[in-house]
């Protein structure tokens, strides 16, 4: 059996600065507010992106994976092949979930949003999970390349329920690990200023507890399956808790979040969103991520095969840099490392002729108008 890797472990190659004066932030932005000007451009946005909003990336300032070398991400074939690691990655999905549901958009969605009502920003291709780009700029189109932890799908018939609902019930089953994340909430154990106390949450939304018992906890299958069966196909205890079949490999009415796990395909409806937005653009404008999944990476080289023009914005290096700078590079170039708020802010305002603070308390209003939390909209 072929085992799924993570790809780019290693870092990348400190990026060359483009234009070469653009290494003050006066300078970045007016290079990037140049690359925007009255143009068609489409975003593909990273974990990068997401910082500000104090959720975990995938790596460092040198592209190297994870700050935490130790991180593992849960494969698919685990997920799917194994009552235990389904029993796992529930558990810590529980534990993580409050700090998904309660961050909010940050200053890099929100002028994207501006740009997107300026005109200059014509779709968005997210590799993110968060969802917060569909909260601070619901009308911008948005392609959720790797799907989205705000709802849970069955593998057996496709259907999507909300995530918080399921929460509620992984609470219900699991009342002693509900009463430690209560707990854990209120003593600010979550906290990053708590360093002593501080449990941290993943890039993938979940907290490792070593030596927790994962196997005593218990989750859902989905809701329509058990409505459906009239065979016991899909079995559960007294609670609602679901007992696989003993000598049964099937997936029958087992729920995962609505990501793209590694080693498993992203869905072809997203691929071809994001292929169509980049095919009908003028310009692809990269921000917070090192382009290392093939995901991502595809569309960056689509669309510099097409001859558009590619800027970067990304602190530490990316995938391919060389590629998108050689002498036959097709179209406008860009390549700034300073974080997206600042630069993507200062555009705005030049774009604009409004002060972007004033922008924000109007894209506030949006983001509370939708729920006023991430995923919790």
């Amino acid at each position: 059996m072929v085992v799924p890797r993570i790809p780019y472990t290693l870092p990348f190659p400190p990026p060359t600065i483009y234009p070469s004066h653009a290494v003050t932030l006066p300078a970045a932005i007016a290079a990037v507010t140049d690359f925007l000007h009255s143009r068609n451009t489409v975003l593909l946005t990273g974990a990068g992106i997401s910082i500000e909003s104090g959720l975990a990336d995938y790596r460092g300032e040198k592209g190297t994976y994870r700050l935490n070398n130790k991180y593992r991400p849960i494969f698919f074939g685990e997920f799917a092949g194994s009552h235990e690691s389904r029993k796992r990655y529930w558990a810590r999905s529980f534990l993580g979930w409050p700090t998904m549901e309660n961050a909010r958009p940050n200053r890099t969605h929100m002028a994207v949003s501006n740009l997107g009502e300026l005109g200059v920003v014509s779709h968005v291709v997210t590799q993110n999970v968060d969802s917060f780009h569909h909260v601070c700029h619901p009308k911008l189109p948005t392609t959720e390349l790797h799907g989205t932890l705000r709802t849970v799908t069955c593998l057996t018939c496709h259907s999507e329920h909300p995530r918080i609902p399921f929460q509620k019930t992984l609470a219900r089953l699991n009342p002693k690990w509900a009463d430690f994340l209560q707990t854990a909430i209120e003593v600010g154990a979550f906290n990053k200023n708590n360093r002593e106390e501080s449990i941290k949450t993943n890039p993938d939304g979940d907290v490792d507890l070593p030596g927790a018992p994962y196997t005593k906890f218990r989750y859902p299958p989905c809701p329509k399956c058990l409505e459906e069966t009239h065979n016991g196909t899909v079995l559960i205890d007294n609670d609602g808790a679901h007992i696989p079949k003993p000598d049964d490999g099937s997936m029958k009415g087992i729920l995962k979040p609505n990501v793209t796990f590694f080693g498993e395909s992203i869905s072809e409806i997203a691929k071809k969103e994001a292929s169509k937005a980049v095919e009908e653009a003028d310009n692809l404008l990269v921000l917070g991520t090192s382009l290392a999944t093939y995901s991502a990476w595809r569309i960056a080289k689509a669309a510099h095969e097409k001859g558009m023009g590619v800027g970067i914005i990304n602190l530490g290096g990316v995938r391919g840099e060389d590629l998108f700078f050689s002498s036959d590079a097709r179209g406008e170039r860009i390549r700034i490392e300073f974080a997206s708020g600042d630069v993507l802010g200062g555009v705005v305002k030049e774009l604009s002729g409004i002060d972007h603070k004033a922008l924000d308390t109007a894209n506030e209003d949006t983001v509370k108008r939708a729920g006023g939390i991430g995923l919790g909209g």
